[in-house]
C-alpha cells in the first residue's frame, strides 16, 4: 500500500532520457536471442585506449586508490592545460580546471555554481535533454528556443535578444558540434555569440563533449574567445571512456573556489582510477586518431546509403557521430516509430521528441559511432522497414 504522505519530491518530476529508456529495452530483446544493431546512444565501440587500460592495471597493482583532491590529481590537470595549449594554443592555468564525474557532474556543479533558483537559461531545441532536465531538477528555468535552417541549426544573438524580451537572461548553453544534429557552429558565429553574452553579463556554457569529432570545419574551443566561458567536456566520446566515467571544466577564476567547494560535498573526488587512466589517454591522439577514422566512414556510408533508402532530409553532419533525419513522410510519431522499427527490425534509434517537444516527433536520431558492418546491416534493414 501506498502512504500519500511519502510522495517524490516535486524537482525529481523531470522527463526520462528517452534514449537510455531505448537502449533498456532493446537490452531485453537482445538478452532474449534477438540481433541489435545499437544506434541509440552516443556509445563509442571501440575500447578506451591502450594506454589508459595499461595505466589503470598498473594502478590496480599498485593497490591503493583512494580520495584525490576534489579538483583533481594534478597530472591530469597540467596533461589538460597542455591539452589546451597544443590543440588550441590557449594558456589554461591548471588551477582554473577542474576534473568531474563525466560531464554529467560539470554540468551539475556548473549550475549550482553560476546560477540561483529561479534563473532562467537558455537551450536550443532541439539539443540534449539531460540539460533542461537537470536545470528543472535544481529550481531552474529552462528557456528553449528553436533553432532551424535559417540559422544552420545554430544560436545567434539575436536569438537572446528576443528571448530577454520576456525577462533577463542568466545563462546560456551550447554544444558544437551538437546533440542530437551534429552541427558545429562557424567560428565566427561563435565570436559574435560569446562576446555577445560578456556585454550582456551571461554565463556563457560551453558544450565541448565532441571535440576532436570534426569532419567539415576546424572546432573552435570558446576559451579562445573569453575567459568568462564555462568550457565542460569529457573522455566519453573521442577518448571512447563512456563507463570510466570522468571529464573535466575549464572554469573562470571566480568559479574555481565555489566549484571546488560543491565537489566536495557533492562528489568528493572522481574516481582515482578513472584520472589516472584520463592522464595517459590524452597521450593516444594517433590510436584515436585511427577510430575516429572509422567515424568517418560510417558517416559517408550513411549520407550515401540512408537517401537511397527513403531519409533523405539530414540536417548538416559537421561533427559528433550523429545524424538527425527527418521522418514525417512515414510517421508524425517518432515515438511509436522507432519502437516499431526497434521490434520489427532490430535497429534502435533515438526519437527526436527526446531532443526536441516540439517538433521532433518528425525526427529520428541516428549514432554511427558502431561497428561499420552493422552500419551497413543497418542499411540493409532500412531498406525492408521503409519500402
Amino acid at each position: 500500500m501506498t502512504n500519500d504522505a511519502f510522495r517524490p519530491s516535486m524537482r525529481s518530476d523531470v522527463s526520462p532520457f528517452i534514449a537510455m529508456d531505448v537502449l533498456a529495452e532493446a537490452a531485453k530483446l537482445e538478452a532474449g536471442g534477438r540481433s541489435i544493431i545499437h544506434m541509440e546512444v552516443g556509445q563509442p565501440s571501440a575500447p578506451a585506449p591502450k594506454a589508459a587500460l595499461e595505466a589503470a592495471r598498473a594502478a590496480l597493482e599498485h593497490g591503493r586508490l583512494g580520495y584525490t583532491e576534489a579538483l583533481g590529481i594534478r597530472p591530469l590537470r597540467a596533461a589538460l592545460a597542455q591539452h589546451y595549449r597544443r590543440e588550441h594554443g590557449v594558456e589554461v592555468p591548471e588551477d582554473r580546471i577542474t576534473v568531474t564525474t563525466g560531464s554529467s557532474a560539470g554540468f551539475n556543479l556548473a549550475f549550482l555554481a553560476a546560477f540561483d533558483a529561479g534563473d532562467r537559461i537558455v537551450l536550443t531545441v532541439p539539443g540534449y535533454p539531460a540539460y533542461r532536465n537537470i536545470l528543472k531538477s535544481l529550481g531552474l528555468v529552462p528557456v528553449e528556443l528553436p533553432i532551424g535552417p535559417e540559422t544552420r541549426w545554430c544560436l545567434t544573438p539575436e536569438h537572446l535578444e528576443e528571448a530577454q524580451k520576456d525577462g533577463p537572461i542568466k545563462g546560456v548553453l551550447v554544444a558544437s558540434p551538437a546533440n542530437p544534429t551534429g552541427t558545429m557552429m562557424a567560428a565566427d558565429a561563435l565570436s559574435e555569440l560569446v562576446a555577445y553574452c560578456d556585454a550582456e553579463n551571461i554565463w556563457f556554457i560551453s558544450d565541448e563533449i565532441y571535440h576532436g569529432l570534426d569532419y567539415a570545419t576546424d572546432q573552435k574551443t570558446a576559451l579562445q574567445i573569453s575567459d568568462n566561458a564555462i568550457i565542460i567536456n569529457s573522455f566519453s566520446k573521442y577518448y571512447c571512456m563512456t563507463g570510466w566515467r570522468i571529464g573535466w571544466m575549464v572554469l573562470p577564476e571566480q568559479l574555481v573556489r565555489p566549484v571546488e567547494r560543491i565537489a566536495q560535498n557533492l562528489y568528493i573526488s572522481a574516481p582515482e582510477i578513472s584520472q589516472i587512466a584520463a592522464t595517459a589517454a590524452l597521450g593516444s591522439i594517433q590510436e584515436l586518431e585511427a577510430v575516429k577514422a572509422g567515424y568517418v566512414n560510417n558517416r559517408s556510408l550513411l549520407l550515401d546509403g540512408l537517401p537511397k533508402v527513403g531519409l533523405d532530409r539530414l540536417l548538416p553532419v559537421d561533427g559528433a557521430f550523429y545524424i538527425y533525419a527527418d521522418i514525417s513522410r512515414y510517421s508524425r510519431n517518432s515515438l511509436e516509430f522507432a519502437r516499431t522499427m526497434l521490434h520489427q527490425t532490430g535497429i534502435a534509434a533515438t526519437p527526436g521528441v527526446d531532443f526536441d517537444p516540439l517538433n521532433g516527433n518528425a525526427y529520428l536520431r541516428f549514432s554511427f559511432a558502431g561497428a561499420h558492418e552493422h552500419m551497413k546491416e543497418a542499411l540493409v534493414r532500412l531498406s525492408d522497414f521503409l519500402d
